[in-house]
């Protein structure tokens, strides 16, 4: 892949030009490291699991 740079008068790079196909896979990519810091943060937090089902039942008798 080519890199092409936007540059101001001084040549000092301002910008990247990337194919859409690139900037898109950057994107998915970024939101599964998200996905994975996150995961990763609350699996620090040591906090017992409970089972996604018992969470559903107890989230409809939880709420106002």
């Amino acid at each position: 892949m080519i890199q092409q740079y936007i540059t101001d008068e001084a040549g000092k790079k301002l910008a990247v030009i990337l194919p859409i196909e690139k900037y898109e896979q950057l994107l998915e990519e970024l939101e599964e490291l998200e996905d994975i810091k996150m995961y990763d943060e609350i699996k620090a937090l040591n906090e017992p699991a409970i089972p996604f089902e018992e969470y559903v039942k107890n989230r409809n008798t939880n709420c106002i």
